[in-house]
């Protein structure tokens, strides 16, 4: 059985999976116009977004453990989204969704990465993407434009 996300998603969840009025989202992006878009893609899909991380000094301010974070690779002091990934996959078990233009700069992914949304990204692609990862990453129903991480 399963539950329905309100449309025009179309994205469904898995009974005991994780509502997205439950669903607390971090955002790593330095860009502050994408970062203003992926808060409202966020928020209209019914996610509590708990804030924007630019830079690694910004992740010593973060108060809440967040279920998911949309993680860019290179941000205000360098290539540092591969580190505060793996960071918030070990200190919260945070499941980790890359965003980025950039896929190959990915040295070592966090442990509960789920795969890549490529830039530019779509409100359909971001929402796909957190409904599945709450969703448990189910063997079938990856979305298609969230793509697996390759293995280095």
């Amino acid at each position: 059985m399963a539950l329905k996300v309100s449309p025009p998603e179309e994205e469904y969840l898995t009974v005991g999976a994780k509502l997205p009025e439950s669903a607390k989202v971090l955002i790593v992006e330095d860009e502050f116009l994408l970062a203003l878009q992926l808060e409202d893609i966020l928020s209209d899909g019914g996610y509590a977004v708990l804030g924007t991380v630019p830079d690694t000094a910004s992740l010593a301010k973060l108060g809440e453990a967040p279920d998911v974070a949309l993680v860019d690779l290179n941000l205000r002091d360098g290539l540092t989204g591969p580190a505060i990934a793996r960071d918030l996959a070990g200190r919260y078990g945070a499941r980790v969704i890359y965003v980025t233009a950039n896929p190959a700069q990915i040295d070592l992914p966090a442990e509960t990465a789920v795969g890549i949304v490529q830039k530019p990204f779509s409100r359909q692609s971001i929402l796909a993407a957190i409904t599945y990862a709450l969703a448990g990453c189910p063997e079938t129903g990856r979305p298609l434009e969230l793509e697996p991480l390759r293995q280095v």
